[in-house]
């Protein structure tokens, strides 16, 4: 059954695949972005579809959402916008506040006023802190350590609150290490393997902090956006949090040899000094999420590094040879 879907952050990595997703099922999509992270033309595939309506516009701007909703009747919310970088929290606590908790406060409010019940939200796993036991649990008590992990995990309890109180659909997904096509590389705050990639594309050898033995749970941003859709589309989702994972630690040094084969002419790494606050080693559990969705990771870490870099055509036409 066709249904709209508003997706706020639309123009952003996570947000345009999500898009993508949704109309690939034949779903109609509205997408709001400011622009202020998020790049118009990640959205080229979807701004050529007749369901998607794309809405230059702030999340926070509370009188403009309010004419969406009363003009689409929403099935369902995937609440994206976000400030997103962990030191800019730092610097701008105050932007920090407004973009990741009043902003899903505003769209919570106006799901309740307009019988929206599904909200699906954008957390993170950055709420657990560094001192976590491994895997990461959603029952383990969160130390957020940040302004930014603060703030996602204040807009969690809020949106759980009000799933209690006025049974909304509140779903939290909390994201590990989202990486694939149209990451950003030029942002000091970008992933791992996007600043890797732009070195290495670049003739420049990768920089690691450390001794490179650091591990991640690195998950495509075309899982991320089927577990976004998912929990979107499926109508047994449970107002809850859970973990966007693959349930699998990386070394950066087993990446460091993947793209060993991709650039078998790049200068050697170079090894520097780790930085303070780095978490040493990060893994979730997925099996929340499965057993709530079914859903699993199904791209392969060598596939998705391809896709990063070479791009998603011939990525896949090159694993398939």
């Amino acid at each position: 059954m066709t249904q709209t879907f508003l997706v706020t952050g639309a123009a952003g990595f996570i947000g345009s695949h999500s898009v993508e997703w949704l109309l690939a099922r034949n779903q109609r999509v509205v997408g709001v972005d400011n622009l202020r992270t998020g790049r118009l033309e990640n959205l080229e595939v979807a701004r050529s579809s007749r369901a998607f309506e794309w809405v230059l516009a702030d999340a926070c701007d509370e009188a403009v959402m309010r004419a969406l909703f009363e003009q689409h009747r929403f099935a369902g919310v995937l609440h994206l916008a976000a400030l997103v970088s962990v030191p800019e929290s730092f610097r701008e606590p105050a932007l920090n506040y407004r973009l990741n908790l009043a902003a899903a406060d505003c769209i919570a409010r106006l799901c309740l006023e307009f019988k929206c019940k599904r909200l699906v939200f954008a957390s993170s796993a950055a709420v657990y802190g560094t001192y976590a036991t491994l895997p990461n649990q959603e029952s383990a008590i969160p130390q957020p350590q940040s302004p930014y992990a603060a703030a996602k995990l204040a807009a969690e309890v809020m949106l759980l609150g009000y799933a209690a109180s006025y049974a909304l659909e509140a779903v939290c997904l909390r994201y590990f290490n989202v990486y694939g096509p149209r990451q950003d590389p030029s942002s000091p705050y970008s992933g791992v393997l996007s600043i890797f990639t732009d070195r290495f594309q670049g003739g420049l050898p990768a920089i690691v902090y450390g001794d490179g033995e650091q591990t991640r749970d690195f998950i495509s941003v075309r899982d991320v956006a089927r577990a976004n859709g998912e929990a979107l589309i499926q109508t047994h989702a449970m107002a809850d949090c859970y973990n966007v994972c693959t349930g699998c630690g990386i070394s950066l040094n087993q990446v460091l040899t993947v793209y060993r084969g991709l650039f078998p002419d790049a200068p050697p790494d170079e090894y520097t000094t780790a930085r303070i606050g780095d978490i040493r080693h990060s893994r979730g559990n997925p099996e929340k999420l499965r057993n709530i969705l079914g859903f699993s990771a199904q791209i392969p870490f060598k596939q998705g590094l391809h896709e990063l870099v070479l791009g998603e055509r011939a990525a896949n036409s090159e694993i398939r040879a």
